[in-house]
């Protein structure tokens, strides 16, 4: 029974991947979309405009999916069918791959048309950039920019964290990655109280971010990409970007399209002159396709790696860490 608990996670891992390609986000009830709205009614309760309110803030709202998580993982240490049913149902609600394919495709299909009024509506839906100015290329570049970093963020992030940490994994990792987009950015208001969010969702995306730059690379072929090339800009133009984490997914992506990535991206009421990453021209209708390739191929490699996890080096990791605590226990530590 002890080895049944990680092959039911990797079972759940799978099986909520698949449901998010088959499926998409629920249409109705989402939990995310609960958990904001919680999140919200905690902000009301707590706002001050200083770190230690936003940190007490940060620790209550992923805190608390956290500790369901760790319940959940005690209430089904010996049910491994039940673990793998809930391990699922949780990667398939934090899981965006599917949605984020389908946007990049949908804004493809608007811009192939011409139709940038539609295009400028539908950016809404990948980032927060104004696009009420934004040209075909620009719209091309949100779009691009978007898919490189949302397949850490939605997909190689969640994956890698229930694989190493279960269902706690699971629901923090999305619990702090939405808080981040909710007042982790940088305005009047959350300045100071969004830094804690901010700061920890920075931290956990640390290795996934790492991982895609390096998943994408290796997948660039399946979108006519050049791995030599990604691996060259990668390795120059990753910390160019005023983010420690979106830079290695963005000049990544940059390098496998043969795009140039950065520029000038205005926002509602702010604008960012970011460095430039990669060599090509700018992004096109044409290039979105291919992102949305590039996606699917690393969401699929960063499956197999949180799948084997549990198997592997996870099972090597909980032995050790047993055989510490038992030694410690039988000393008297």
């Amino acid at each position: 029974m002890r080895h049944a608990t990680p092959v039911a996670t990797a079972v759940g891992l799978v099986a909520g991947y698949a449901l998010d390609t088959l499926l998409g986000d629920p249409r109705r009830g989402h939990p995310v979309a609960g958990f904001g709205r919680a999140a919200s009614a905690l902000e009301r309760r707590l706002y001050r405009p200083d770190r230690a309110a936003g940190a007490a803030y940060t620790a209550a709202a992923v805190g608390v999916p956290v500790l369901l998580g760790a319940a959940a993982n005690a209430a089904t240490r010996h049910r491994p069918v039940a673990r793998a049913v809930l391990v699922a149902a949780a990667t398939w609600t934090v899981l965006g791959g599917r949605t984020l394919r389908h946007e990049s495709r949908v804004m493809g299909r608007a811009l192939r048309r011409g139709d940038l009024p539609a295009a400028r509506r539908r950016l809404g839906h990948l980032c927060g950039r104004d696009p009420s100015a934004l040209d075909e290329p620009e719209l091309a570049r949100a779009t691009v920019e978007s898919v490189a970093e949302n397949t850490s963020d939605a997909v190689v992030a969640p994956l890698l964290w229930g694989a190493v940490a279960g269902l706690p994994g699971l629901l923090g990792y999305r619990a702090a990655n939405t808080l981040d987009a909710m007042v982790g950015h940088r305005s009047a208001r959350y300045a100071r109280f969004g830094t804690p969010a901010a700061r920890l969702d920075d931290l956990l995306n640390l290795v996934p971010a790492r991982v895609t730059g390096l998943l994408t690379i290796a997948v660039a072929p399946v979108a006519n990409g050049d791995r030599e090339r990604a691996w060259r800009v990668w390795r120059r133009d990753r910390n160019d970007h005023p983010s420690p984490n979106a830079g290695q997914c963005e000049a990544a992506m940059a390098g496998a399209l043969g795009v140039r990535l950065g520029g000038r991206n205005v926002y509602f009421g702010r604008s960012e002159v970011r460095p430039y990453l990669g060599d090509g021209p700018h992004p096109e209708a044409r290039h979105l396709k291919r992102a949305a390739k590039v996606s699917g191929a690393v969401g699929l490699a960063a499956l197999g790696l949180a799948a084997a996890y549990p198997l592997t080096l996870g099972r090597l990791v909980g032995a050790t860490g047993r055989r510490v605590f038992g030694a410690r226990r039988g000393a008297g530590w």
